[in-house]
C-alpha cells in the first residue's frame, strides 16, 4: 500500500508540473496528429479550431499517466482539459462549451493566448 501510495504521490507531481509548464494541457489517448480515440480527436479538433496551443500527453505512452490522471481529477474518461492548473472537463463538457460560445469565452478570462484568432 505505501509503495502504492507513494506511486499516486509522484504521478501526482508529474501531472501538477506539466500543468503548471503550460496554460492548456490535454491529457488524450493519442496525439494530436494521430489521435486514438474519437472523443481525444474531438477535443483536438475543438481547440484547433478556436485557436488555442495546447500542450498534450499521450495516456497510452504511460500507465501509471492514464490510471493516475483519472485519481488526480476524480474524473473517470478520457480526454481531460486542465487550463491554468484547473480542470475543465472531458470531451462531453468541452463540446458543449464549444457549441454555447462558453469554451471560447472561458479561454479568454483565463487570458489564454489564440494563435489563430
Amino acid at each position: 500500500m505505501i509503495n502504492n501510495e507513494a506511486n499516486m504521490n509522484e504521478i501526482n507531481n508529474v501531472i501538477e508540473k506539466n500543468n503548471e509548464n503550460d496554460p492548456v494541457v490535454l491529457y488524450m489517448k493519442g496525439d494530436p496528429t494521430f489521435p486514438q480515440c474519437g472523443f481525444s480527436s474531438t477535443v483536438v479538433q475543438i481547440l484547433k479550431h478556436i485557436g488555442v496551443d495546447f500542450q498534450s500527453y499521450d495516456v497510452l505512452q504511460d500507465e501509471k499517466l492514464r490510471e493516475g490522471i483519472k485519481s488526480f481529477s476524480n474524473w473517470p474518461t478520457i480526454p481531460q482539459l486542465y487550463v491554468k492548473g484547473e480542470f475543465v472537463g472531458g470531451c462531453d463538457i468541452i463540446r458543449e462549451m464549444f457549441e454555447t460560445g462558453e469554451l471560447k469565452k472561458y479561454f479568454e478570462e483565463k487570458k489564454v493566448n489564440f494563435s489563430n484568432n
